[in-house]
This record gives C-alpha cells, sequence and structure tokens, in this order.
C-alpha cells in the first residue's frame, strides 16, 4: 500500500463506482470517508479496506444540508482536513416516455442527482478554502449521458448535462481557493445497475440489444489518476468507457 496523509470523502460509497474507487484509494493510503444512505452497505465496503487504512463509515443523506455538513464536519473531527472529495451519490430513473414522466419521480432524480452534488460541492468548497494548507480537489461523476441521452431518460440525462455546468462552475469559482475540480464520464462500466445490458437495452432506433461493458477497476484507476495530481493540474473532463458501446457515431 502506498503512503499517504491526504483525506478523501467518497459520496456513493456503498456500492459500484463508488465502492470500487474507495477502496481504489484506500489502497493507495488515502483515509477515506464512506458516505451513502445505507450503513450496511458501507460497512460492506469497508470491510474490503487494506489492512492498516484508515477508513470512516459515515451514514447520509445527500439531499439533507444539515447531514452533509455533519458528513463533512465528521471528516474535520477524524481526519483534521478534506483533501478529495467524490461526488459519486447518484440514481438512476425509470424508463418512462418522456410525457408520462411524473413530476414526483422528476424531482426525485433531480433531488438526488443535482441538488444532492451541489450541497456536497458547496460544503466542500466551504471546508477546502479555510483548511491550512488551503484547497484540495472535487471530482463530479457526470456519465456517458452528460453527452448524449437515451430513450425514455429526459430526468437523468437534464441532471448529468447539469452537472457538467457545475463542474465549469466549480472549477471558475474554485480558481482563487487553489480549489481543482473535474468531471469523470463513465460509460457502460459493469455494476448492478449495467447488469440488464448483457440481457438487452433499448436502442436509439427502438431495437434492443446487448452492449458490452468494462471492468469496473477501470473507472476506479481512472478516479485514482485524477485525485493523484497536484493542484496546479487539472483534468477537467475524462470519459471512460467500454471501447464497443454505441456511443460515438450516428444512432
Amino acid at each position: 500500500m502506498a503512503t499517504s496523509t491526504k483525506v478523501a470523502i467518497v459520496t456513493g460509497a456503498g456500492s459500484g463506482i463508488g465502492r470500487a474507487s474507495a477502496i481504489a484509494l484506500l489502497r493507495e493510503g488515502w483515509s477515506v470517508v464512506l458516505a451513502g444512505r445505507r450503513e450496511e452497505t458501507l460497512a460492506a465496503t469497508a470491510v474490503f479496506a487494506p489492512i492498516g487504512s484508515r477508513s470512516l463509515v459515515v451514514p447520509t443523506d445527500v439531499t439533507n444540508p444539515n447531514q452533509v455538513s455533519a458528513l463533512f464536519e465528521t471528516a474535520l473531527t477524524t481526519f483534521g482536513r478534506v483533501d478529495l472529495l467524490f461526488n459519486n451519490a447518484g440514481r438512476g430513473s425509470p424508463p418512462v416516455p418522456l410525457e408520462d414522466f411524473s413530476i414526483e419521480k422528476w424531482r426525485e432524480v433531480v433531488e438526488v442527482n443535482l441538488t444532492g452534488a451541489f450541497l456536497c460541492l458547496r460544503e466542500a468548497f466551504r471546508v477546502m478554502k479555510g483548511q491550512n494548507p488551503r484547497g484540495g480537489r472535487i471530482i463530479n461523476n457526470g456519465s456517458i449521458s452528460a453527452h448524449a441521452p437515451r430513450l425514455h431518460s429526459a430526468p437523468y440525462t437534464a441532471t448529468k448535462h447539469a452537472i457538467t455546468g457545475l463542474t465549469k462552475c466549480a472549477a471558475l469559482d474554485g480558481r482563487k481557493y487553489d480549489i481543482a475540480c473535474g468531471q469523470i464520464d463513465i460509460g457502460n462500466a459493469e455494476t448492478q445497475m449495467t447488469a440488464k445490458m448483457k440481457e438487452g437495452v433499448l436502442q436509439a432506433d427502438g431495437s434492443i440489444a446487448t452492449e458490452p461493458t468494462m471492468d469496473l477497476e477501470c473507472v476506479a484507476r481512472a478516479v485514482v489518476y485524477m485525485a493523484s495530481l497536484p493542484l496546479d493540474a487539472n483534468v477537467l473532463f475524462m470519459t471512460v468507457m467500454a471501447t464497443q458501446m454505441p456511443f460515438v457515431g450516428r444512432g
């Protein structure tokens, strides 16, 4: 295990991309605060922490401003600072035609994917600009959907396009505080959410087709790379995708 004194907060750390990235950071010697809604899944992530690493489970609803503030306060109390926020927590939306999507479900997706990301980012700014040494890094989890939609995905796609705007604003506003902000856009990493791709998913032309996926470790390594840069360098946007997925091209 590499040695590091740096501290990371990973939201959505109980499964999938968040879990893989948190474990990868722990392997590199980071102290990692594992945040998510369910304590039991966060504890399951902590089980994979290498011997001698430092992880902390903090159940957090990212849509709740008080819980987000408490998350960062706990990180500061325990580890003394926050060097990295991996703003990863999010949820999908059911494949419902746009005209039939309920306002209640729309608000649920926006609350988690956009408002939750903003609340975590806002708290990270407050902490990072005031700590000594000043500054830190924020990595927002965008998506291939930040570039191109799937059929019947208006709420999810809208929030992921909005994350791109949030990333650009944070990258600009963070300059004076030595805060670097970037975004990772992930396509078809193999998680529970993408398991259905092996059975076939709806394509732009209305057909159903299987899609290739990639090893989740590829994403985790990319997050570690972005996190490892000095603060005078930044990956503003990175796309990591299954090579043969239907993204580049027409249809």
